[in-house]
């Protein structure tokens, strides 16, 4: 219980920079089983475990599995662990966790917070080597819910529905599975087995699938809730934001989304843009997420001849993962900050040259703790770029169906719903991305996770009613 008094905080071990640049692995070595047991035993057990009760947004059941973890009770770990998540290993190694769980560790000032992420990986990935099963029931009832999207949310609200005994059938655009989990994080991140495995132990469960189908399109949304007994929709919001400027050649301007998506096709052999090629190019990224740092990282390994990233704030306000800026920069990445974009710079044909910048600097602001962005008067300069990739955020996409369907949207395209999860439309549900705009995946975890709770509970009354 006192362990972390004996025991140092040991992150996984990041393989050398100059190696894995060459290449698209996964760059943290794993635990081994006598690190990963005295990790956890850093845990102190606390009496108000913050890191579940206000870091994770899941409430994973952290201090639990910690402590079976540091006992060897390997089994009992990996069932607690996926009990309140739909899938630990991929969320351990995704989630920022020093704004979440380990930021709300007992022993983060001081002593260095409890490693809960790589222990989780180490948990799970162990319990999968060893034969561990989830629990899922061994038969469904007769009832079936439409789940629209295949990404976090729609992957764990199908999760749910299956314990409930209940039937999901998902139906995604996409040729593959895990939305943004497969397509939208690069592999070195998050191997694409890790996606594939979650998806082939709900097929396995009794989740049916249907990919390559669009809804509006290959099937009507009446249909679905007509033929179903409830619908979930957790399609996201993969509407890259631009920059309304004119005058350039758009081969040469990616948006980060489709930029990512086709150089992750092109790692599974399947047709992909050649437009995307960054090789022997200078690379400029605008943005300072995750995302941002996601394209810099895979434009290197793609063979980029320079890659820069610039940001409009400070390093400190930078949104991102601290870690996914440690890497990016251990891997030859170039910042800028306080840096904000003005305009494209081309030449006569369109042909981007590069892009004007302006110098900024924070101000106080009583209505943001961060602080007002301001221009730096007489400081422009443009940086030159062979290709720009703009990592600025997203917005909603705009479906016909929703607005046909009589769903209601706000002000920013985003679907609302009710403390339930449920939309304008009764046993219509949604969550993700697509209600609370670009947000990180945990997020869309627990509401795929809660609407399905709600989607049971609605299903089981009607079902006491009919009796």
């Amino acid at each position: 219980m006192y362990d972390y008094t004996k025991i140092e905080r040991l992150e996984r071990k990041p393989r050398n920079a100059k190696e894995r640049v060459g290449n698209y692995n996964e760059i943290y070595d794993a635990y081994t089983e006598s690190t990963a047991k005295g990790q956890a035993s850093r845990c102190i057990q606390c009496g108000i475990p913050y890191c579940s009760s206000t870091g994770c947004p899941l409430h994973n059941n952290i201090p639990h599995w910690l402590k079976f973890s540091a006992e060897g009770n390997d089994e009992m770990a990996f069932k607690i662990s996926n009990e309140t998540s739909p899938f630990p290993e991929i969320l351990g190694k995704i989630c920022p966790h020093n704004r979440l769980c380990e930021g709300a560790c007992t022993l983060n000032d001081g002593h260095g917070a409890v490693t809960i992420g790589s222990i989780e990986v180490h948990i799970n990935e162990t319990g999968f080597e060893k034969g561990f099963k989830l629990n899922f029931p061994k038969e469904l009832t007769d009832k079936k819910v439409a789940i629209i999207g295949s990404g976090p949310a729609g992957i764990s609200c199908a999760n749910f529905l299956l314990r409930a005994g209940i039937k999901p059938v998902v139906f995604d655009k996409a040729d593959e599975p895990g939305g943004l989990l497969l397509y939208g994080i690069p592999e070195f991140k998050l191997e694409k087995k890790d996606v594939f495995r979650r998806v082939k132990l709900l097929l396995e469960a009794g989740m049916e699938l249907k990919l390559n189908t669009e809804v509006g399109k290959d099937i009507s949304f009446v249909d679905l809730q007509n033929e179903y007994d409830a619908v979930f929709m957790g399609f996201g919001a993969t509407q890259g934001r631009v920059l309304s400027h004119e005058g350039y050649n758009s081969d040469h301007v990616y948006m980060a989304v489709p930029f990512l998506t086709n150089i992750q096709k092109k790692r599974l052999g399947k047709d992909f843009d050649p437009k995307y090629n960054v090789r022997n190019k200078n690379v400029l990224v605008i943005g300072g997420g995750d995302t941002a740092m996601d394209c810099v990282r895979t434009s290197i390994r793609a063979g980029a001849k320079t890659v820069k990233c610039v940001y409009r704030r400070d390093e400190e306000s930078m949104p991102g993962s601290d870690k996914e800026v440690k890497a990016a920069k251990e891997e030859g990445i170039e910042f800028i900050f306080t840096t904000a974009p003005k305009h494209f710079v081309a030449d006569e044909n369109g042909n981007i040259m590069g892009m004007k910048f302006v110098e900024t600097k924070i101000i106080p602001d009583e209505k943001s703790s961060r602080g007002k962005v301001v221009e730096v008067k007489d400081s422009e300069f443009i940086i030159e770029a062979d290709v720009i990739v703009l990592a600025l955020g997203f917005s909603h996409q705009k479906m016909k169906f929703l607005e046909q369907a009589g769903i209601k949207t706000n002000t920013y395209g985003g679907i609302e719903v009710d403390e339930h999860y449920q939309t304008s439309l009764s046993g219509v549900f949604a969550g993700g991305d697509m209600v609370r705009g670009a947000d990180l995946a945990v997020n869309a975890a627990l509401d795929g996770r809660e609407a399905a709770l709600q989607i049971a509970a609605l299903i089981q009354k009607k079902k006491s009613v009919a009796k």
